[in-house]
């Protein structure tokens, strides 16, 4: 029987990091159920006593010590915090403590300087991505794809979208993708417009099983979604990638952040980690 366990992300920003360290930690006690709550900013006082009150609530009302991940930079506010009933795993003082000892300096103490407009050129360079494309989705233009950084290839539905926006919003990378569509899979060949861009092109395939399941979401009893035409297109569009000299990648079991992951080791491309 799995355990249930109340989890609180505390930040005195956005909650973004604090929240993906702490998901990460957890991910490792699959035995546990826990229920998460994301509290940003939190970046004065009087709020930091609403949060040790609702811990606190939360501690009576279970009966199970909550666990709090925290990432406050003042030093007031960590300190009201880490008087709740709960389990706090303070990052400031795990990580940045430590890192002030070696680095023999202290830190700024600057609050959201991970997750924030602060830089001009690199938060514009990732808006910039994130437009391009929005703009270059599903082979809607040509025009301008000699800028991509990547061109994504596949099947209907394997998951070029969302792996091309997250590239766009974590990493600021220009993705472009393209569908290949019966007539390509019949020719047998990249569309004439990729072709100057080969190097930057990268394929995604994935199960005719799940590609099934997948399209009879959207368009149910139909061609489209037919099991027997997911199949024809999987191995067309895989044996035209193999032609064409194209690395593509099994797109089924992976999450998008383990797509994109890939695609970028596979393209050496570079993160632009804001």
């Amino acid at each position: 029987m799995s355990q249930r366990r109340r989890v609180y992300f505390v930040s005195d920003r956005t909650g973004i990091t604090v929240e993906a360290l702490g998901s990460s930690l957890l991910t490792q006690f699959g035995d546990v159920d826990f229920l998460r709550v994301t509290l940003p900013f939190i970046d004065t006082i009087p709020k930091a006593i609403q949060v040790v009150a609702q811990v606190n609530e939360a501690d009576r009302d279970t009966g199970q010590r909550p666990l709090v991940f925290s990432s406050i930079v003042d030093d007031a506010v960590r300190a009201e915090i880490n008087k709740c009933n709960g389990q706090v795993l303070d990052v400031f003082e795990r990580f940045i403590v430590p890192l002030e000892a070696e680095l023999g300096q202290k830190s700024t103490h600057a609050v959201g300087r991970s997750h924030s407009a602060g830089n001009v050129k690199d938060y514009n360079h990732r808006i910039e991505a994130i437009n391009y494309t929005l703009a270059h989705d599903d082979g809607v233009t040509h025009r301008g794809l000699e800028e991509a950084d990547i061109v994504l290839v596949g099947v209907s539905r394997s998951g070029k979208t969302p792996t091309c926006l997250y590239m766009a919003m974590q990493f600021g990378i220009k993705a472009a993708n393209y569908p290949l569509i019966p007539e390509d899979l019949e020719a047998k060949r990249l569309p004439p417009s990729l072709l100057p861009l080969k190097g930057k092109v990268f394929g995604l395939s994935i199960t005719p099983e799940r590609l099934h399941q997948i399209r009879s979401e959207r368009r149910p009893d139909s061609n489209y979604a037919a099991l027997e035409n997911c199949r024809q297109e999987v191995v067309a569009a895989e044996k035209l990638m193999r032609q064409a000299g194209i690395p593509f990648l099994d797109s089924t079991t992976k999450s998008i952040e383990e797509i994109a992951t890939h695609v970028l080791h596979e393209a050496h491309l570079v993160r632009r980690v804001y």
